[in-house]
């Protein structure tokens, strides 16, 4: 059985652009966040904080980071959460031959300086200190990209595999070999490195990570890890039959996922690593029947397990030497793990669960969809870590969904959706101890980009540093428009941030 990519996965064809369609959806999206600024600035049932320093709860516990820390970052509130656009950058020159094969566009970071987003076989930065569009700086990748990481140094740097093209005269698919460790706000190619005995490693399979000082990848039948500093091989293994390498998670530390046994009877162990010599510090043996694992935070050790079913049924919370402390029954929630890219596991997304953020001692999850009139959309539910219990609820807003971001010190940081003119899109931080709900962020998006925006299923939304980032995964051109640009990348930023 080949692992090796579709042959559409990527494609390169060129088109012309019509620019005036751009410039048109730029000037009601500019409109547009004012007015919606302005409607909830003015009351109409939006509570705003006042009298708030910006300091998020959790603060006090924060330390300075050393540069190969994996960034850790509090946002603090705004003068103004009235949004103003920062960023929109369009991908042009996409198939005509084939609209329905998309140009895949993975990987969505940002820093105080720049966004940065890959898109086939390159890397794009744009500035946030100039005018939409401008680009900060384009790295041209040998090959396309075949797996990122959602982690960054603290002091702005991060990782991509990649696979060069096929050699001349080879049948065999070409295979993703090739890890890339950049600076995202210079683009600079700091090093690169061929990762050892990786046949076998495609975009179907390869799983990147970053912890301290280390950068590490999985392919199922070996792994490796590098010294951030040098891109000197720390360790690497090639297990037999019996246990296969699937995936690493990073951050304040590393865990391993190991397949074992063969189909139907695959059993899964989560190992703690050493990140600089990949010795075993414990083993956790994932219970039998269970299809799918999903390692959505290292420390503390949270594991989403698809038990009898292909979505996540539960979560496993481990307490810091590998022991079962609960588990989290996820019966009418949904943690969305592995759902990007039409459910496949490409671009290495095992710590990539859209409906779920963990936190220093809690989970925040978020409900499935409710059709309900007059009642919230959806919500976000926090569960205790240690008991497993329900400890605070989230709600969103009916016809708006809300998403978990990540964490900001202990308050979570939380996307709120827009209901067209009725009201604006947000970014909010919640405190889920008080129950205090902040705004950071108000704004609209563009009517023929909201829906594909908004869906963390289709596009990556981060917020960083008093910004908010949309990255579209998946570029398609337009049925009725195949020559126009589509929109790939969108920043908006508070309006009283210095650019």
């Amino acid at each position: 059985m080949s692992f090796g990519p579709p042959p559409s996965i990527y494609t390169q064809s060129a088109l012309s652009a019509d620019t005036a369609r751009r410039r048109r959806r730029r000037t009601t999206l500019l409109g547009a966040v004012v007015v919606a600024a302005a409607v909830a600035l003015g009351g109409g049932g939006w509570l705003l904080a006042s009298g708030d320093d910006g300091a998020p709860a959790g603060a006090e516990r924060a330390v300075a980071q050393s540069p190969d820390d994996i960034r850790e970052t509090t946002e603090t509130v705004p003068a103004s959460p009235e949004g103003r656009l920062m960023i929109e950058h369009d991908e042009e020159k996409l198939s005509k031959t084939n609209d329905a094969a998309p140009r895949y566009a993975p990987g969505t970071w940002a820093t105080d300086k720049v966004m940065v987003k890959g898109v086939a076989d390159r890397l794009e930065g744009y500035n946030i200190a100039l005018d939409a569009d401008e680009k900060a700086w384009s790295l041209k990748l040998d090959g396309h990209i075949c797996a990122t990481s959602r982690h960054v140094t603290a002091d702005g740097r991060t990782a991509v595999v990649i696979q060069p093209p096929r050699p001349k005269g080879s049948e065999k698919d070409g295979v993703c070999d090739q890890v890339v460790f950049f600076d995202l706000d210079t683009g600079k190619k700091l090093w690169q490195k061929k990762m050892p005995a990786a046949n076998s490693a495609y975009v179907t399979n390869t799983n990147l990570t970053l912890t301290k000082g280390v950068v590490a990848v999985a392919w199922g039948q070996g792994s490796v890890a590098y010294d951030m500093k040098s891109g000197k091989r720390l360790w690497n293994s090639s297990l037999g039959s019996k246990c296969q390498d699937k995936a690493f998670a990073g951050g304040r530390a590393l865990l391993s996922l190991l397949s074992c046994g063969s189909l139907p009877d695959v059993t899964f162990q989560v190992q703690k690593l050493d990140p600089r010599t990949g010795k075993v510090r414990w083993t956790y043996r994932v219970a039998s029947g269970v299809q799918t694992v999903y390692l959505p935070s290292s420390d503390p050790p949270v594991l989403a397990v698809a038990a009898g079913d292909s979505e996540v049924t539960d979560l496993i919370s481990l307490d810091s030497v590998g022991k079962r402390r609960t588990t989290i029954g996820l019966n009418g929630y949904e943690a969305k793990c592995g759902e990007r890219y039409f459910g496949l596991s490409f671009f290495g997304e095992y710590e990539a669960c859209d409906g779920l953020v963990v936190g220093r001692d809690r989970a925040f999850v978020t409900s499935k969809e409710n059709i309900a009139v007059n009642q919230p959309s959806d919500w976000i539910v926090a569960f205790d870590l240690v008991t497993g219990k329900t400890v605070g609820k989230f709600d969103g807003r009916e016809l708006q969904k809300v998403h978990p971001l990540r964490m900001s010190g202990d308050d979570l940081l939380i996307y709120r959706s827009g209901a067209g003119t009725v009201a604006p899109a947000a970014v909010v931080r919640w405190n889920p101890r008080t129950d205090k709900e902040t705004p950071l962020l108000l704004f609209t998006l563009p009517d023929d980009e909201d829906g594909e925006l908004s869906d963390p299923e289709q596009s990556d939304i981060l917020y960083q540093e008093g910004r908010v980032f949309f990255g579209k995964r998946e570029l398609v051109a337009d049925d009725k428009y195949p020559t126009d640009p589509v929109l790939m990348a969108l920043a908006i930023g508070g309006a009283g941030l210095k650019h």
